[in-house]
């Protein structure tokens, strides 16, 4: 009479199912024809249906051949495997992809912001701030790390800019609301905003 103990057979990861692309378009602007298009692309550089964290990193490197991506890659693929799964699968892709390219300013610094919030507490403190700062000078090939340019007093500045409650750590509310009244800080914590 069946197996009652028998585990869901797993979805093939490479597999768009109608669900993925009805999700998709409810939550990207594109068509129904460029989802399968970026699916397509997505499946010839992934066979498997899955971006793996070295995968997405190298990919990174070679838009940014000077600098290290290691770091930086790390907080960006936390933020897109929105599963936790280890690795990002079509739905996620194209979501951030949309995010990341079509997005409102508002969706991109919150994307921002969870990037930022490195042990996902829903703030960000002086600490997290500061990693992600070393992250992106990694990226950058940014040597020039003294004096106001130093993480620290980067940190220090965006803290004192956007920290309204003065509490020590940045609210989502708070980030956004920031970086969108200052162009300078949007353009250095969120660029292309």
């Amino acid at each position: 009479m069946g197996n009652k103990g028998a585990k869901p057979k797993k979805k093939n990861p490479a597999i768009l199912t109608e669900d993925e692309v009805n999700l998709l378009l409810s939550n990207t602007s594109f068509t129904r024809e460029e989802i399968y298009r970026w699916h397509d692309g997505f499946i010839k550089d992934c066979p498997k249906g899955q971006l793996d964290k070295k995968k997405f990193i190298d990919a990174y490197k070679a838009f940014y051949p000077q600098g290290k991506a290691d770091k930086f890659c790390n907080h960006v693929f936390k933020v897109f495997d929105f599963d936790n799964s280890g690795k990002i699968d079509f739905t996620e892709f194209l979501i951030a992809i949309s995010v990341t390219a079509q997005g409102d300013a508002h969706k991109k610094l919150s994307m921002a912001f969870r990037m930022y919030d490195v042990d996902r507490n829903g703030r960000v403190d002086k600490k997290e701030m500061e990693k992600i700062i070393e992250a992106i000078y990694d990226l950058l090939g940014e040597e020039h790390r003294k004096g106001e340019n130093s993480p620290s007093e980067r940190v220090k500045t965006i803290m004192f800019k956007l920290d309204k409650d003065q509490n020590g750590y940045l609210t989502e509310q708070e980030f956004v609301e920031g970086c969108l009244a200052d162009p300078l800080l949007r353009s250095l914590l969120a660029p292309n905003t």
